[in-house]
């Protein structure tokens, strides 16, 4: 190269870092898996506030299963920079994104879609707090070693794999998962900010709760009857629903009993509130109309479903919370509220998580008598202490969000460019 060019090209050199200093990161987020329940929900939009906050200059596309049912409007509302992205908009994503990130949920939901993406892009991708199990997430037979093996393939091809519960981080290694990096990560819910207080005041104001004197409750079954909903298009499952009649009695007596220790030893108020659609008439069933009269009075039965914004602004301005289900309770203590989780065998390992963020205390087996018989004292001792138990949940929130920031460097290192 002659002196001429040489001062020609290098004229330009500052003209292409400009250019190639502002051409943002762009990363793909595969989420949203059902909008049925509140938890499933969470997922994205808290992965979404959690981007927004440790990666503010990179480009987010959300390349989601299910946004209906007024999901899509709510994940606008609240990131109206991140674009929703369907059909011929997945193939550009392809093409100019940088990074594929797996969210949360109950297992690596989007497997196809993750190798679709490392083979057709060759491009790094990670998996960002799921759980791992060897019993799968929805059946009652556990995966196969087929199965198991093939997940653990694209485990072996992340650039990273955060899993929500400490069991699940073990049982992968065990499995000869080879990731660079694996550790615990918690499940994104836990940072989900969204809001309707507009709504949430609404309802408290019709049925005479008021702030920070009613405690939230809500049931399940052992298997989520998703038969019971139109928009599933699922058949009656016969084992499911046998095993459901058998344990439904089991495992909400200790519901019903930390219902009425509230009551009558507290000014405490109950909601009983869904976390799925199915779960309205669980709680009708086996709470509400078991309940004596004297005790009912106090007791408020929610007979809608309802999303995920306005549960958090009603947790928000509870007591605590206490029940069957997972991702609410992981929604109160990312906002410092108190809540406890009661799990069975069939709920995999997630439960766990609650040990994991110094929680045990908080976590009951209910396949376990001795366990099974604390719920309710247990529940009444977090009721009784407000500010103890408060301080407890605000402990647990602070080692969440400490997880957080560090494994959002941990996506920022990995980012091509």
């Amino acid at each position: 190269m002659n002196r001429r060019h040489f001062i020609q090209s290098a004229s330009v050199l500052p003209f292409i870092s400009t250019i190639a200093a502002e051409k943002p990161k762009r990363l793909v987020l595969r989420s949203s898996w059902q909008t049925v329940n509140i938890g499933d929900i969470a997922h994205t939009p808290g992965v979404l506030a959690l981007l927004e906050k440790h990666l503010p200059d990179v480009e987010v596309r959300l390349w989601p299963s299910k946004v209906d049912n007024g999901v899509e409007e709510m994940l606008n509302a609240r990131f109206p920079k991140v674009k929703i992205i369907r059909g011929e908009e997945v193939k550009k994503a392809f093409e100019e994104c940088d990074f594929l990130l797996h969210g949360s949920g109950p297992s690596l939901v989007a497997q196809k879609d993750v190798i679709k993406w490392s083979q057709a892009t060759g491009k790094p991708y990670g998996v960002y707090g799921i759980t791992f199990s060897e019993q799968g997430s929805t059946s009652t037979k556990p995966s196969s070693d087929k199965s198991i093996l093939s997940t653990i393939d694209v485990f072996n091809g992340a650039k990273f794999v955060y899993f929500r519960d400490s069991v699940s981080l073990e049982l992968a290694k065990s499995k000869g998962c080879t990731c660079p990096l694996m550790e615990y990560g918690p499940d994104g819910a836990f940072a989900v900010d969204l809001k309707d207080d507009a709504k949430a005041e609404a309802f408290l104001k019709a049925h005479d709760l008021e702030e920070g004197k009613f405690l939230c409750c809500i049931p399940r079954l052992r298997y989520t009857p998703y038969w019971t909903l139109p928009e599933k298009k699922a058949e009656k499952d016969e084992k499911k629903f046998a095993r459901n009649e058998a344990m439904k009695e089991h495992d909400c007596k200790p519901l019903r009993d930390a219902i009425m220790k509230v009551i009558q030893q507290t000014d405490l108020k109950i909601l009983l509130c869904p976390e799925d659609k199915t779960q309205m008439a669980v709680n009708k069933e086996m709470l509400y109309d078991k309940l004596p009269d004297d005790v009912k009075a106090r007791v408020v039965w929610r007979e809608n479903y309802w999303l995920t914004d306005e549960a958090i602004s009603t947790y928000r301005r509870s007591a605590g919370l206490f029940g069957h289900e997972m991702h609410s309770p992981i929604m109160c203590i990312g906002n410092g509220i108190p809540a406890i989780v009661c799990r069975w065998a069939e709920q995999t390992s997630k439960g766990f998580m609650w040990r994991d963020i110094g929680l045990n205390e908080w976590l009951f087996d209910l396949d376990k008598d001795d366990e099974l018989a604390r719920v309710a004292d247990t529940v009444l001792a977090m009721a009784k202490d407000r500010a103890g138990s408060k301080a407890k949940a605000e402990k647990a929130r602070d080692f969440v969000m400490g997880r957080f920031a560090a494994s959002m460097q941990v996506v920022r290192q990995n980012l091509p460019g």
